[in-house]
């Protein structure tokens, strides 16, 4: 009987152990952030290699997505007979939701499972733990840079896919759909404000630490050979999908409560 309550809460244990794991690997990247020396190289060369890895795709989802919410927003907001507000709705759904979402997902999805890849295979050829014997801390060396890199590059990101999801609204809003471009332009300072953009950029700078986390700590604790590598790579695409969802709920929710509506 109680091996069977023992396998039955061994999942949740199982869980709660490696979150709390988690965020000791959190509290010690903030802890060796402000440790010198830094290693500005690293940073340079990760950040270079997310970006690269992360640029071309970002652009061409942020063009069908701008898209797909002008026109639907568009369709929408022409059945109400509010032809005049279809710039500002498509705005505040791209910069407040779409970009961060969008920026967080390809980061994780693309570099969060290549650090995963590197970290993995560096920690399953014992480069981890000689790095640790020879008096090397590998979260200063190695997890650091990535992380701050991944924060870097999502804030990069995020207003790219920003700048490249309002000009793909305004073109098929305007070309497709009819709409007139000063009605477009004009109706952005009805609704939006300036500070969806800062809420835009939070959720991109959070958006990036939980994937460099969750990547970094997957990486460091593969299980044993490739195949375990694999899994660790899956393992962090998958965790970190669902927790950047679950965070953006939250921050939506704060924001919400916060900072009032314009006009309201």
């Amino acid at each position: 009987m109680g091996g069977s309550k023992k396998s039955a809460f061994a999942p949740a244990n199982a869980a709660l152990t490696q979150a709390g794991n988690i965020v000791e690997l959190l509290v010690e990247v903030v802890r060796n952030t402000f440790r010198r020396p830094f290693q500005f190289r690293e940073f340079i060369e990760q950040a270079w290699f997310i970006a690269s890895v992360t640029i071309l795709p970002t652009a061409l989802v942020a063009i069908p997505f701008g898209a797909v919410v002008s026109l639907q927003t568009g369709s929408l907001i022409k059945q109400l007979g509010a032809e005049s507000f279809t710039g500002a709705a498509s705005v505040l759904a791209v910069i407040q939701q779409g970009s961060p979402l969008v920026t967080a997902l390809l980061v994780a999805g693309a570099a969060g499972s290549a650090v995963t890849a590197d970290l993995g295979s560096r920690t399953i050829r014992e480069e981890i733990d000689a790095m640790r014997v020879l008096g090397i801390d590998p979260v200063q060396r190695l997890i650091v840079p990535r992380v701050l890199a991944m924060i870097l590059i999502a804030l990069l990101l995020n207003g790219l896919v920003s700048v490249v999801g309002i000009a793909g609204g305004y073109f098929f809003n305007v070309i497709l759909q009819g709409g007139t471009p000063g009605a477009y332009l004009a109706s952005f300072s009805a609704l939006a404000q300036l500070p969806d953009l800062y809420v835009a950029e939070a959720k991109a700078a959070i958006f990036g630490l939980i994937a460099g986390i969750i990547a970094s700590y997957k990486g460091l604790n593969p299980n044993p050979g490739p195949k375990g590598v694999g899994e660790a790579v899956n393992q962090t695409v998958v965790i970190t999908f669902l927790l950047l969802f679950f965070a953006n709920l939250i921050l939506t929710l704060v924001y919400l409560q916060v900072v009032p509506a314009k006009g309201a």
